[in-house]
Order: structure tokens, then C-alpha cells, then sequence
């Protein structure tokens, strides 16, 4: 019976400890690192975002220069919604904008603006 008692206690301290390591932000960093993944191929998408018509980003082929290159963008937009608000729809801060409105000519998605979000918030 000691025994029992004794194997259920260490079971669960076990169990506390994988918990307090951490081991379920791997799986929410692995989930995370999937959305970015996404959200780069979609950047880089000639037939989607196609972010690299108009700006320069690390690691693209063939980038253009009629926007600003997407560096420091944590710094730029420390406000995440705001980011997403300026891709979904640059208009709203720059009615001049060249930019095309993503989100309101239905170029992208919703989900698909959020992946291009979370990829570009990470430059």
C-alpha cells in the first residue's frame, strides 16, 4: 500500500515538474512557428501577398522598392493591431497610399492577413 501511495506521489511530482518546464509552450512555439511559415509563403507569394512587389525583406528574391524595406517592424509597430490594420487596409492612415488594400479587395483572407501579420511583426 506504501508502495502504491509512494509511486502515485512521484507520478505526480513528475508531472509538476514536465509542467513547470515548459513543455506545453513547445507545442504552442511549434504551432507558432507553422503560422510563420505560412505567413512568410504567403508574403513571398507572387499570387497572394506578393509583398515583394513593393518592399524589400530579408531572405526575398526579386524585391521591390516602392515601399519601405519591412525591417524593425517591431519597433515601427509595437502595436500588433495596428500593423494588421495598416496590411488589411493601408488607406485608413494614408488615403494617398499605393498600397493595395488587402483586406477590403478581398486579395487575401482574413486568416491570411493574420498569417502575413504575425510573419512581417516578427521582421
Amino acid at each position: 500500500m506504501r508502495l502504491t501511495a509512494h509511486i502515485l506521489t512521484t507520478t505526480a511530482s513528475i508531472a509538476a515538474l514536465i509542467g513547470c518546464l515548459g513543455f506545453a509552450p513547445t507545442i504552442a512555439s511549434a504551432n507558432e512557428a507553422a503560422d510563420l511559415a505560412k505567413g512568410k509563403a504567403l508574403s513571398f507569394d507572387r499570387k497572394k501577398g506578393n509583398c515583394l512587389a513593393c518592399h524589400m525583406i530579408e531572405g526575398g528574391e526579386l524585391a521591390g522598392n516602392i515601399g519601405p524595406p519591412l525591417i524593425a517592424m517591431k519597433a515601427r509597430f509595437p502595436d500588433y493591431d495596428k500593423l494588421r490594420a495598416q496590411i488589411y487596409d493601408a488607406r485608413i492612415n494614408n488615403p494617398n497610399t499605393i498600397m493595395i488594400p488587402f483586406g477590403p479587395h478581398a486579395v487575401i483572407s482574413d486568416s491570411e492577413i493574420d498569417l502575413v501579420t504575425k510573419f512581417i511583426h516578427t521582421l
